[in-house]
């Protein structure tokens, strides 16, 4: 596929936006995705190049988790392993469905993220202190990352806010471990399903590498800006970009563009 001038103004400073908006109050796919959508390419070519520019950032954020020491790699390990064949089998079916039915699924399914993702300030909150045993945590853990990875292959929007909620409410977990083992599974996920996707030559490499430094960039910036109110920053500009995507979409389906 020829790419434009117009692809790359349109997708690299949303995907910067969403690089932004991730690192301060997550969602960030929320943002990045559409922004391929919108940009007019395939269904397909947009969840496969967004897996490319996502991985950048993801890697960026799992190292630096590395590096302070809030990633517990027994435990990271067999998480990997799950979500790598989760996200491979999701990408696999992701590529069975035609280009207007994921469109059409995309016009339910987003809008229920959203919704589901922006009302997260209450997910975390858990009155259950117990703990399990690390057999016990390794299963529940691993069972969510085949699961969550196999989503992410398949879509991925919201997945980084999903898995948080997951382990701290089923493999209770606190906060900072549920952190880091949910981006030793994000990035396992992203970088699986980008291999199938790159099998299949649906990532486009330019505007791919492109748009992740427009991401990393985002990330960086959002670090440094963080704040208290980051969620009230990402919603309306979340909302917006949702909405620009849902009447683009709405109007190509009607043959009006």
């Amino acid at each position: 596929m020829t790419l434009t001038l117009l692809h790359f103004l349109i997708v690299c400073p949303l995907v910067g936006i969403a690089g932004f908006v991730d690192s301060i109050a997550g969602g960030g796919g929320l943002i990045s995705l559409p922004a391929y959508l919108i940009s007019g390419l395939p269904v397909h070519t947009c969840i496969a190049t967004n897996k490319l520019s996502s991985s950048m950032g993801t890697t960026v954020a799992t190292t630096k988790y590395a590096l302070s020491g809030y990633i517990d790699w027994r435990l990271g390990a067999f998480c990997a392993v799950a979500s790598l064949c989760g996200a491979a089998l999701g990408a696999n079916i992701a590529l069975l469905i035609s280009d207007g039915a994921f469109r059409l699924m995309m016009l339910i399914i987003l809008p229920l993220t959203a919704l589901y993702v922006l009302r997260k300030k209450d997910l975390f909150s858990s009155e259950d202190t117990r703990t399990l045993s690390f057999a016990h945590t390794i299963l529940v853990s691993s069972v969510i990352a085949l699961l969550l990875g196999m989503y992410d292959g398949f879509y991925g929007p919201g997945t980084g806010t999903f898995l948080i909620l997951l382990l701290t409410r089923f493999a209770r977990m606190d906060l900072r471990r549920a952190n880091g083992i949910t981006k030793v599974i994000n990035l396992s996920s992203n970088l699986s399903s980008l291999a199938v996707y790159l099998l299949n030559g649906q990532v486009l490499l330019p505007l791919g590498l492109c748009a992740g430094a427009f991401s990393v960039l985002g990330n960086a910036l959002g670090s440094r800006c963080f704040t208290k109110k980051g969620a009230a920053i990402a919603r309306p500009i979340i909302l917006l970009v949702l909405c620009v995507f849902f009447v683009r979409t709405v109007l190509e389906m009607l043959g009006i563009m």
